[in-house]
């Protein structure tokens, strides 16, 4: 079921001039960048070239955030019909359909946002049959590779690495959330009823253990690799491991959503909700939230708007899900006041001013990476929120 849009008058119009501005700076990030790919955050307010690293060269597809390039340039090509963004994507497609067939880079539960972006919306965007099936066949492979992570003991995919690695067995994050639509996807590519059910019994095993009992989430979650059994929450990218990562809390409203729609799980929905509502209630007053929802007003913690803009699209997407007309208008009017403070406060002055599309954002403050710049995810979820809002009918990638 979809939502109509509700802007009407001067939000509207924002709303229009942002999605305008963004799609010019996808625009020239495509003459920049050509088909290598950007890195994960800017510096200084400016994309670079992926650097090296070992075998991969300079711009080369490796780590977990390359698809959310692809991605933008699906949504640019939806909105406009212009060939220039439809022709990148396709040439990045037969790229991630190479890296995965060359075995580059897999050892990550991320094989869900890399491949849902690239693949699965290629094999239902690309402009010729055999583009379409090469999509597809490189889709179920990075399918078949996120399978081989399902510790069948405790029902979960295993997040990040070599999977001999001690210091990761047992362990997801939040985040994973959304690599579950590429099993979703496979599972009714194919009729094997086996990525479904990694599916159910890791969504379940996530609501149970890493949705805290007062709505807030861990990032990380850990159970015994031998007995399956709960073993303890932690942090990664937080503040704290009791306190709540700002970023995780917004994967926890899209990624239980997303998944309520897959499974028709009721108590999914009811956990997107419950981090929906304690994310509005620790937002600051201008509604961006800080990196770690620890921090209030008067704080001078960094901001992560790559955060709202997860958040949003969360939002948006329980206006679609939920069955409840009343629920589905307060969630709505939530990702529009989301997206209104975004482009209030958070997006370059000017197009020009910026690579990013969206500005303060945070990827590992305790690791000091890229903190206060533009990201690819964040980058990527505001102009997906930007499309929804302006074209009701938009078919999700995820």
């Amino acid at each position: 079921m979809t939502s109509p849009s509700h802007l009407t008058g001067a939000p509207a119009a924002r709303t229009r001039a942002a999605l305008a501005a963004a799609l010019e700076t996808v625009r020239r990030n495509i003459a920049t960048f050509g088909d290598a790919y950007p890195d994960d955050t800017t510096h200084a307010d400016r994309y670079r070239l992926r650097p090296a690293s070992g075998p991969f060269p300079e711009g080369g597809n490796r780590g977990w955030t390359t698809s959310f390039w692809v991605g933008m340039q699906w949504l640019a090509w939806e909105a406009t019909g212009d060939e220039i963004f439809r022709d990148a994507a396709v040439r990045h497609a037969a790229d991630f359909a190479r890296r995965v067939r060359d075995g580059e880079d897999l050892d990550t539960h991320d094989l869900g946002f890399l491949y849902s972006l690239a693949s699965v919306t290629a094999s239902r965007l690309a402009p010729a049959r055999t583009e379409r099936d090469a999509a597809a066949a490189a889709a179920l492979l990075a399918a078949d590779h996120l399978m081989r992570r399902f510790l069948e003991p405790a029902g979960v995919i295993q997040a990040w690495g070599d999977l001999t690695d001690p210091q990761q067995a047992g362990r997801t994050i939040i985040d994973s959330l959304m690599n579950m639509p590429l099993l979703t996807w496979a599972s009714a590519r194919t009729g094997q009823e086996y990525f479904a059910e990694a599916v159910r019994r890791h969504t379940t095993q996530l609501r149970q253990n890493i949705l805290r009992p007062d709505d807030s989430t861990f990032h990380t979650f850990y159970w015994d690799t031998v007995t399956g059994a709960a073993v303890r929450g932690a942090t990664e990218q937080g503040a704290f491991d009791d306190s709540c990562w700002a970023r995780g809390q917004a994967w926890g409203i899209y990624g239980f959503a997303i998944n309520h729609r897959a499974t028709g799980d009721p108590l999914l929905l009811d956990a997107a909700w419950r981090c929906a509502e304690y994310f509005v209630a620790h937002l600051p007053a201008d509604g961006v939230p800080f990196w770690d929802l620890v921090y209030t007003d008067g704080s001078e913690a960094p901001r992560d708007s790559s955060a709202a803009a997860i958040a949003a699209c969360g939002f948006l997407e329980l206006a679609r899900v939920d069955p409840d007309p009343r629920r589905a208008a307060r969630a709505r009017a939530a990702a529009e006041k989301l997206v209104t403070d975004l482009i209030a406060g958070y997006t370059p002055a000017e197009p020009a001013a910026s690579d990013a599309l969206l500005r303060h954002s945070v990827y590992d403050l305790p690791k000091r990476v890229g903190v206060d710049e533009g990201t690819l995810w964040g980058d990527y979820f505001y102009l997906e929120a930007l499309v929804r809002l302006t074209t009701p009918d938009w078919e999700t990638y995820w």
